[in-house]
């Protein structure tokens, strides 16, 4: 069977198929971008519009106690139930960066682990960012960065050899941003714990498509945030999760009016809630909650566990495809090929990836637009988001790369990049 055939069979198998349908899906396009922001839940614009129109625009601050005060409640409880947490254990609110530093900060200040703070060269740069600015406001003033020769993968016995040698306090990205590389959660908590570290863990590109278990994995802090795979929309806020066992031990610097153990009494001095709560800092964004309340719903439904294995089964075929229609092309996979190691999303390098890029993107008559990702200095990302991306978006999309190739349509295009890729 070819593979042109084996997507037509796939999709016909596909249980997940249904839900494509429920997302705003522009005509003519592949959307393989849902690894950076997710497409918009047709329900959420339902939610937004009563939110907007009728509970702020009539209710006004009425609203507050008729529908907002419940409404992080609401979703916390869902997100503890994808990530298998308590209730009491997990909070939705502000930005990623945010939470990181509170969450850091209070580790570094509760005397509980050494101060050394270490992370790693596959980590997102911006939670280097946090980590180098914590120097600045906290007893900890060493960073180690392990440095590993590849950017496809972890070195394991490196990076524990480190933690071994300075315990403390580890930051680790569940999923590479760049490569796909997806972390021992287990393997690594265990580690960390017999050695007196934690691990803090960014699961940005890991939410909403990995199937994790924060009991199984023995995690004790983790993070990130929701417009990736659970489709809350730009800037959504992020997830924190904290085990029962820790949230006595560490204190939210930012001492804000809602992380006040009864904020409503107007009190002078501060007492923080005796919970996940204390590390709320101002009032909730109630329009970005509202948008994503349907992204988790959607995710719940068609269950974390099915949604990861589709995940995985399309990184194969991407990868299948690759292998028998581009590697003769110059192009190389730079993602870890064995789907227990991966994330989802593939990487490939090619020297032309910028304008393989802009050209899947402008389209082309008879060829619908594609949207993929860039990375510099010369990768192409493509994003697996089960819900809505097909196995004959994948076909469709290769074989397009493919032509720009082959054709040499890239010379056409200039080499200036934009901010935003």
């Amino acid at each position: 069977m070819n593979l042109y055939s084996i997507a037509l069979e796939n999709d016909k198998n596909d249980s997940l198929s249904i839900f494509k349908e429920r997302f705003f899906n522009n005509k003519n396009e592949i959307y393989l971008d849902g690894n950076s922001l997710g497409k918009l839940p047709l329900e959420t614009l339902d939610d937004l519009n009563n939110t907007i129109k009728n509970q702020w625009g009539k209710k006004l601050i009425r609203s507050w106690n008729e529908h907002w005060l419940d409404l992080n409640d609401r979703v916390n409880l869902k997100m503890s139930k994808l990530i298998n947490a308590d209730p009491n254990e997990v909070l939705v609110g502000e930005s990623t960066s945010v939470n990181l530093y509170k969450l850091l900060y209070g580790l570094i200040n509760s005397n509980k682990y050494n101060k050394n703070l270490i992370t790693d060269s596959l980590n997102f740069p911006s939670d280097l960012y946090i980590m180098e600015g914590l120097k600045e406001f906290t007893t900890s003033k060493k960073i180690q960065i392990v440095k590993y020769i590849s950017d496809l993968e972890s070195d394991l016995n490196l990076l524990k050899e480190s933690i071994k040698h300075s315990p403390g306090i580890i930051c680790l990205s569940l999923v590479s941003y760049k490569s796909s590389w997806l972390y021992p959660m287990l393997e690594l908590n265990e580690f960390a714990e017999k050695n007196s570290s934690i691990i803090v863990w960014d699961c940005s590109h890991a939410i909403g498509v990995i199937d994790i278990d924060v009991k199984k994995t023995k995690t004790k802090i983790a993070l990130g945030c929701t417009y990736k795979f659970l489709n809350g929309g730009p800037g959504s806020p992020s997830f924190i999760y904290v085990n029962n066992k820790l949230i006595g031990d560490i204190s939210n610097p930012i001492q804000g009016w809602f992380g006040h153990e009864k904020p409503f009494d107007f009190s002078e001095n501060y007492k923080p809630y005796n919970g996940i709560k204390k590390f709320e800092a101002g009032t909730p964004s109630v329009i970005s909650l509202s948008a994503i309340e349907k992204g988790i719903d959607m995710t719940l439904e068609a269950g974390i566990k099915n949604i990861s294995s589709k995940s995985k089964n399309l990184g194969d075929f991407l990868i299948n495809l690759i292998k028998t229609e581009l590697e003769v092309l110059g192009f190389e996979i730079t993602s870890p090929l064995n789907s227990r190691n991966r994330g989802s999303h593939v990487s490939i390098k090619h020297k032309e990836a910028w304008r393989i890029c802009k050209l899947l993107i402008k389209g082309k008559v008879n060829r619908k637009i594609i949207i993929p990702d860039f990375r510099p200095n010369n990768t192409i990302r493509l994003g697996l988001a089960p819900l809505y991306v097909s196995y004959m978006d994948l076909f469709e999309s290769i074989e397009r790369i493919k032509e720009i190739v082959n054709n040499k349509e890239f010379l056409s295009i200039d080499n200036s990049k934009e901010s935003v890729t």
